[in-house]
């Protein structure tokens, strides 16, 4: 047991009780994950924090190596299996063990601050949640400067605005990472997981990697939803101590600011709000899911004519490619994965049209463009062919549209398929996996279904591939390519009859 510390220049706490009628404190069991030495100074810090809190808290470690940092701390030795990185998973036959001996579960790595003031924040916020529901947090991270950043936030992952909802006086949200490197949760909400079947379990990876599934599984696989109470965003903010991502990794705090206040906004606005497409495959890691923070590709801007003027982008995230042509004098239209992210870009002056797909190209009615980009999101499309039909109507006789897409028929990605069997489980299928299989010939067939007709297709190839020469070899070797299509004459000539 850990003793009940207060720092000398500080008041006491009042402590929070449990709902027994006994006046005793809220107890609270803090497992740690801890590998090697590497992180020692930081548990050291995490150890003081809970020793100073006004709860009744026990803390174990979990380490592949014998710690006793303090007498009153217990560590646990030996891995889950033989992978290093299936440490985490070790919590959670610990708290099975002591579920009816606690109030309060936390699992956490060894470099996650959470305070006092944060937990009776969650305690607070849980008291007005529906029983399937946990409140959760998001980390941050500070440089040498102090600049603050928020490194969950990359790659497809988002705020999700259909997730919007008020509870008692709180607005919270989903935000699509699980992964804090921690989690709380009260006794009955591990009871329930624990009955879900789908906490104590063998150590696996799908969406994420071992490391981060031990900290997401409450939320992935025992039927609870993790909100983020956006309108008490700083107590629910964790501080990762290593700040090992810092200024390389993830959002800085203006960009973050920026897409809670639009989230707080749309909540207040009483509209509802959809994705424009799920921007999330099934596969594993989330293979050939949609980035909503692309960097500009040289290739695509390359693929553009000089002589385009205006612009139109389907399926825009944060907008950097559209933000660099607005740049250069284009006039850029663009209809956003969602009216949160689109908020920089639109600051930077591109136009936004907000809907469904349908919705927008209505919107666009009687409006052509010199050019039509779908760049890494057709392939996560339901319907493909109705999609490039659409906005078809928005080119004129002389534009083109840059499609770029996962080349999943090129040499290197079927040799990772025969390799790597079972992370393309539901392949084939758009309803297991959420993507199409996309290659230069079922782009070229979906065009053709729609009344385009494709001019030429351009291999992207890796960095570590660019001396490899001849269209075809260049193909079947990229990752990825560009198709450049046309409407077709039979498309143009309807238009102008």
């Amino acid at each position: 047991m850990i003793a009940t510390m207060h720092a000398p220049d500080q008041l006491p706490v009042t402590p929070v009780f449990r709902g027994d009628g006994l006046g005793r404190p809220l107890r609270v069991l803090v497992a740690l994950a801890s590998y090697g030495t590497g992180n020692d100074g930081l548990l050291d810090r995490l150890i003081r924090e809970y020793s100073s809190m006004a709860f009744d808290v026990d803390i174990v470690i979990l380490s592949n190596i014998e710690k006793k940092p303090a007498p009153e701390v217990e560590c646990r030795v030996g891995l889950p299996s033989k992978d290093p990185w299936s440490l985490p998973f070790a919590h959670k036959p610990l708290f099975s063990e002591r579920v009816d001996q606690y109030d309060l579960f936390i699992y956490s790595e060894d470099d996650i601050l959470i305070t006092e003031a944060q937990l009776r924040a969650f305690l607070e916020v849980t008291g007005a949640l529906k029983e399937d529901e946990i409140a959760g947090f998001i980390r941050m991270e500070k440089n040498a400067d102090g600049a603050v950043s928020y490194p969950d936030m990359h790659d497809e992952f988002h705020w999700d605005v259909a997730s919007l909802r008020s509870r008692s006086n709180y607005i919270l949200a989903s935000f699509t990472n699980e992964h804090a490197a921690c989690y709380v949760l009260t006794r009955e909400q591990l009871k329930k997981a624990i009955r879900s079947g789908g906490f104590l379990v063998e150590p696996y990876q799908w969406k994420h990697d071992l490391l981060c599934t031990a900290a997401t599984d409450p939320y992935i696989r025992c039927g609870f939803t993790k909100l983020i109470p956006i309108s008490r965003f700083d107590d629910f903010t964790v501080h990762h101590l290593s700040n090992k991502y810092a200024g390389r990794f993830g959002v800085p705090e203006a960009e973050m600011r920026s897409q809670v206040d639009n989230m707080l906004r749309l909540s207040g606005s009483g509209a509802t709000s959809k994705l424009l497409l799920s921007p999330e495959t099934k596969l594993w890691r989330r293979m050939f899911s949609k980035e909503y923070y692309e960097r500009i590709n040289q290739d695509v801007l390359n693929a553009i004519p000089p002589v385009a003027r205006t612009v139109l982008s389907i399926g825009c995230g944060s907008g950097e490619l559209e933000c660099a042509l607005a740049a250069k004098g284009c006039e850029v239209a663009a209809v956003p994965l969602d009216p949160v992210i689109s908020g920089g870009a639109a600051t930077r002056g591109i136009e936004m049209i907000y809907g469904d797909f349908r919705s927008a190209s209505e919107k666009l009615r009687n409006r052509t463009f010199d050019c039509v980009l779908f760049l890494n999101m057709l392939h996560l499309v339901p319907d493909p062919v109705e999609v490039l039909a659409l906005f078809r109507g928005c080119m004129h006789d002389t534009s083109v549209m840059i499609i770029q897409s996962p080349n999943m028929r090129s040499v290197p990605e079927l040799w990772r398929r025969v390799r790597y069997m079972h992370r393309y489980r539901g392949l084939g299928s758009f309803g297991r996996s959420g993507v199409h299989v996309t290659g230069v010939g079922k782009i070229g067939e979906w065009c053709d279904e729609s009344g385009l007709t494709v001019s030429s297709h351009i291999g992207l190839l890796h960095k570590r591939a660019r001396f490899l020469r001849g269209r075809f070899v260049e193909l079947m070797m990229s990752p990825n390519f560009i198709s450049v299509a046309r409407k077709s004459a039979s498309a143009a000539g309807a238009s102008t009859a």
